[in-house]
């Protein structure tokens, strides 16, 4: 057996070894599993997980996002088996099912759709860092207002040299975009009824709801690979339901994605002059309250942050009580609204682990990569010439890296 083979092997058989016993497997059957694993990997086959463990092992991948404060329900994951799609049209078709089954008529499902694996040749590759996005128009020339969603700027470039069209507006809903087989990428519309979404208002400032905002339903985090024994899933999207401050307080009210905190303390008529009289946090606090009680107006799950970070607690004994110790990020998971009321503020004990299955970040697309530098070369220039957009809320702060809560959702949230 190789060097690349052996290491395969081993990795399998770790994970068939932790798999047995989680779900209690006696001995000669983890044994007869690993054996015949281990044959095709040694023939050139490689390790293709059962659907059985192909379910266990996403739901872990989960389990063990140190990311992601809603860990609690992971073994309620419904994981869909699409790994016998081979065309655009099929990924496209399993997408818009995964977006179906998730909706569930409000009451959100954690769902995740695993595509083909990076063994199997099909090259599989979902563009979209989301399934549901909205597209960003930057300024056309200096003095013209920006619109739609900074953060997808160059997606949205990608979008418009397929072919696709928006409207020009701040919630355009972006297409699906699927390449396989080292094709070029090719776009799909998603029906609006597979994108619900929600207007937000307030119910005690109407001013809020005149403003217009209004946000999808489910975040389906698609950019991520799903890793089980060794096998690598390039496609696999997974989501479970909104915190209200992804929403109120990230996409709503940071200085580089919609940035309306200043417009919701008009409508909320606060004094604006000086920072002294805590605007800016008192209109944070109301959007959120927006959010919350519209979301639960239409029906749509949601959950509050202090809930989350309640349920966060119970996940990390849980855990205690089965041997494991919890891999967690501790600037993913206090939330950015009120940290200090919350129980993970104080956890000083958090460490990361390297674990595995597990949800892991991946090269973004040649192409795309070129169109993010060249939209952040262009923003750069704006922000060089004195234009507000791009620019960071706090002029000391360090760019955004992969690692920062502000550059990537985090899995089973999405920002």
């Amino acid at each position: 057996m190789s060097g690349d083979s052996g290491r395969r092997a081993e990795q399998a058989e770790a994970w068939l070894r932790q798999f047995g016993m989680e779900n209690e497997w006696d001995e000669e059957r983890v044994a007869a599993r690993i054996a015949a694993v281990k044959a095709a990997i040694g023939s050139g086959e490689g390790y293709e997980p059962s659907a059985e463990e192909l379910a266990w092992g996403a739901r872990v991948a989960w389990r063990n996002s140190s990311r992601c404060i809603g860990r609690l329900f992971w073994p309620s994951l419904d994981v869909i088996d699409a790994r016998g799609v081979r065309s655009e049209e099929e990924a496209a078709g399993a997408l818009l099912r995964h977006l179906e089954t998730a909706a569930n008529g409000g009451r959100i499902r954690s769902v995740m759709t695993v595509l083909p694996s990076a063994d199997s040749g099909a090259d599989i590759r979902v563009w979209n860092h989301q399934l549901l996005r909205y597209a960003g128009y930057p300024a056309a020339s200096p003095g013209e207002a920006r619109r739609g969603d900074p953060a997808s700027d160059a997606f949205t470039a990608l979008c418009l040299e397929l072919g696709w069209r928006g409207t020009g507006g701040d919630f355009d809903l972006l297409p699906l975009v699927i390449s396989a087989a080292g094709r070029e990428p090719r776009w799909f519309p998603i029906p609006q009824h597979l994108a619900p979404e929600v207007a937000i208002e307030h119910p005690e400032h109407p001013g809020i709801g005149r403003l217009g905002l209004r946000w999808y339903a489910v975040p389906v985090i698609s950019d991520m690979a799903l890793e089980i024994g060794g096998t690598v899933y390039p496609a696999a999207p997974f989501n479970g339901w909104y915190m209200e401050t992804e929403i109120g307080a990230r996409n709503f009210g940071d200085a580089d994605r919609y940035d309306r905190i200043a417009a919701v303390a008009d409508a909320l008529g606060l004094d604006r002059s000086r920072n002294a009289t805590l605007w800016k946090d008192r209109a944070l606090v109301e959007l959120n309250v927006a959010v919350l009680h519209s979301f639960r107006q239409a029906g749509v799950s949601i959950v509050d942050h202090h809930t989350a970070a309640d349920q966060f607690v119970r996940f990390q004994r849980q855990e205690a009580e089965h041997g494991r110790e919890t891999s967690a990020r501790w600037s993913w998971l206090i939330p950015p609204l009120s940290p200090s009321l919350t129980p993970v503020w104080h956890d000083g004990g958090m460490r990361e682990l390297e674990l595995s299955p597990r949800l892991l970040p991946q090269d973004k697309p040649p192409r795309l990569q070129r169109l993010e530098r060249l939209s952040e070369s262009r923003a750069g220039a704006a922000a060089a010439a004195g234009c507000p957009v791009g620019m960071p809320s706090d002029p000391s702060a360090e760019p955004a890296d992969e690692s920062s809560p502000a550059a990537a959702g985090c899995p089973f949230r999405g920002h």
